[in-house]
């Protein structure tokens, strides 16, 4: 077998989601809890304009989310216990093998709560993956490593994005090195060129972040061309990050041995909210079929220039922008909720 995970910007079958149900993620207080429902909803409602989307149910919320996401929307609702949802992390990271056509294969991480932070729930959603896997029969791809798709970005050409503090995390891998993830990645899928970024975005080392996911940091619009988070202002922590990655990714090459455009994405004016510095950012968007559902922070200017970044990334793409504030307040953004199934010939 030679899995390979393909581009997010190959054609999906549909996409992952898991719908928010009570706990520590989705928030004390009325006023609070419908945000967080209203606002992975809204994205769920996006993404089915352009695919079809499943959504994860745990039981206790099947009444709100047939309510909430209506039935002729191009959603399917399936049911599973949860905890968490995060797809993106907890879920499976759907494969392709390119000597058996039409084989879907779904590489079932270990989850562990980011790290088994103490605040984290996740023993119930660490059992999607094979849950997932099994809902569209995919051959299961299971590893040992721990990881989470969040922590992962690829070109689909054999070249994959990591980041030291989440794969080298000795709360997820005590025993881990490069080579043993970079084999891992290889296995699983199909990645022959890792590049290492030392760390991630500020905020993302709080207590409630995930040590450096690097789909807010930086992706593949295609191979050989990457798009970073740019934090222009001097006064927040993240400028003199992402400058140095910008060097980096300067030095590199990918699997073929091609050096890597940068094209630059800028962060919105807001440099901090009640927490502290934020990590808003427009590389944690989702490619879909002949769109892209990107984030949005309230500020127009901002918000507009990223669209038409992203539009140039991905010609002949629709861009639509959707309020991501309420997740990035639960931590994280558009990308990290959802999870994309790549289309196999059947």
């Amino acid at each position: 077998m030679s899995w390979r995970m393909p581009a997010e910007t190959d054609r999906h079958e549909r996409t992952w989601m898991a719908f928010p149900r009570e706990g520590t993620t989705l928030g004390d207080g009325t006023a609070h809890r419908e945000e967080g429902y209203a606002a992975w909803t809204a994205v769920a409602h996006t993404v089915a304009e352009f695919e079809p989307v499943t959504m994860v149910v745990d039981p206790t919320e099947l009444a709100r989310a047939r309510r909430m996401l209506g039935s002729d929307s191009g959603i399917e609702i399936v049911e599973a216990p949860l905890d968490e949802f995060w797809m993106r992390d907890f879920g499976p990271t759907f494969v392709v093998d390119d000597e058996r056509p039409g084989v879907l294969g779904a590489v079932d991480w270990v989850f562990n709560g980011w790290g088994a932070s103490e605040w984290a729930e996740w023993r119930v959603s660490a059992e999607i993956g094979r849950f997932a896997a099994a809902h569209v029969d995919a051959e299961l791809v299971s590893s040992v490593l721990v990881n989470e798709g969040g922590g992962i970005h690829v070109d689909g050409e054999g070249t994959v994005l990591l980041t030291e503090t989440v794969q080298l995390d000795p709360r997820r891998n005590p025993y881990a090195d490069r080579a043993r993830v970079e084999a891992e990645m290889a296995r699983t899928i199909g990645a022959s060129k890792a590049i290492w970024l030392p760390r991630g975005l500020t905020r993302d080392y709080d207590d409630f972040g995930t040590n450096g996911h690097v789909d807010i940091v930086a992706t593949f619009a295609a191979p050989g061309r990457v798009l970073l988070h740019h934090q222009a202002d001097p006064a927040h922590p993240d400028h003199e990050v992402t400058q140095a990655l910008r060097a980096q990714f300067e030095a590199e090459t990918d699997a073929a041995g091609r050096p890597l455009e940068i094209v630059d994405l800028p962060a919105p004016a807001t440099l901090r909210d009640d927490e502290g510095f934020v990590d808003w950012s427009y590389v944690n968007h989702l490619v879909v079929n002949d769109g892209v559902v990107a984030c949005g922070f309230g500020e127009p200017s901002a918000d507009a220039r990223a669209a038409e970044i992203l539009a140039e990334a991905y010609p002949g793409s629709r861009v639509v922008s959707v309020d991501a504030r309420p997740i990035f307040a639960r931590g994280g953004g558009i990308h990290c909720i959802t999870q994309q199934q790549p289309e196999v010939a059947r």
